[in-house]
């Protein structure tokens, strides 16, 4: 099985134990490994995927246990760089009573907006079908343009490169238009992943499906919209589909749009992809169809439980939620 290395940022979050958000209450938080790249790797590992995980850590306490925390769950770190020269970044995650979430970060020079465009390497690529960033790493210039050059890099070497826009507004400067530095990307991507909202937000003056039709004529050749548990939509060049998720209790967001990825990307994976294949594959909408069934119940899995890397579900614990819907 060839590999996917996924790209970008991995952090500590800081779960909250209170729903309410009453500044009068005790509250404490419990940390967990996070940060959207980094889920997606171990979603994939978890399910029994080649997942590498490429990134910048520190070399401080945090760094550390996030290191560990890949290793545990399967991802290989091989690729992954070590700075003493800044801090982990945090997120500090409270979520509400229906389980969705808010995030506070703090990730000011952090050292995952160090990676550099010479911490890449061709050997990496040697065995790679898929290489997946997601917006975090374009908050400053240059994590922004290391991203880029990373995605160039990935596409020379013959990886589909898959984009899940995973945008967090608070992440990026107030000044910031996070949108002009999100759209130039889009035509080197293969495969983009967007929420309603996201697709509302990139779409600008266009209409959503115009928006999809520019981008799947510019590039992308699959391109997916999620909305929690209503229905989501894929789109092709020649087609269109809808699939209804499975119907859960929410107990916590947090990894849920990443399960969904990884276990997109995981069955992606299977297929031992080239480009040219990928394309093939684009027009089987029923084969479309089930990789999607799959990748959907993994995100539904992943909202079921608390936490990040802990509500990834494994083969077995995939099988055994299915039986119990």
């Amino acid at each position: 099985m060839k590999h996917t290395i996924c790209f970008g940022e991995v952090l500590v979050d800081l779960l909250s134990d209170k729903l309410s958000q009453n500044n009068s209450e005790h509250e404490a938080f419990t940390k967990f490994a996070g940060g959207a790249p980094a889920n997606v790797s171990v979603a994939i590992a978890k399910l029994g995927g080649n997942a590498y995980f490429a990134g910048m850590l520190s070399t401080d306490i945090f760094g550390s246990f996030l290191h560990n925390a890949l290793k545990e769950q399967g991802v290989k770190t091989d690729f992954m760089r070590f700075t003493s020269q800044a801090k982990t970044a945090l997120a500090f995650v409270s979520l509400d009573n229906d389980g969705d979430r808010t995030f506070e970060f703090y990730r000011d020079n952090t050292a995952d907006l160090h990676f550099s465009n010479d911490d890449f390497s061709s050997e990496w690529f040697e065995q790679c079908d898929i290489f997946h960033i997601c917006s975090n790493t374009l908050t400053d210039d240059h994590i922004r343009k290391t991203t880029a050059y990373g995605v160039e890099f990935a596409k020379q070497n013959n990886a589909i490169v898959s984009f899940d826009i995973n945008l967090r507004l608070n992440l990026w400067p107030s000044n910031a238009n996070p949108r002009e530095h999100i759209l130039p990307l889009l035509k080197h991507c293969s495969i983009i992943k967007a929420s309603k909202e996201e697709l509302e937000y990139l779409a600008g003056e266009q209409t959503d499906e115009e928006f999809i039709a520019h981008t799947l004529n510019h590039g992308c050749e699959l391109f997916v919209v999620t909305d929690a548990g209503n229905p989501m939509h894929w789109y092709t060049k020649n087609a269109k589909q809808t699939l209804i998720p499975k119907k859960v209790t929410m107990v916590d967001a947090t990894a849920a749009g990443d399960a969904f990825v990884g276990g997109l990307l995981y069955q992606l994976g299977l297929q031992n992809l080239t480009p040219a294949s990928f394309s093939g594959l684009c027009d089987k909408p029923d084969k479309l169809t089930t990789i999607f069934e799959f990748a959907s119940l993994c995100g539904a899995h992943a909202a079921s439980y608390k936490g990040a890397f802990t509500s990834l579900p494994n083969e077995k614990s995939l099988n055994d939620f299915r039986s119990a819907l």
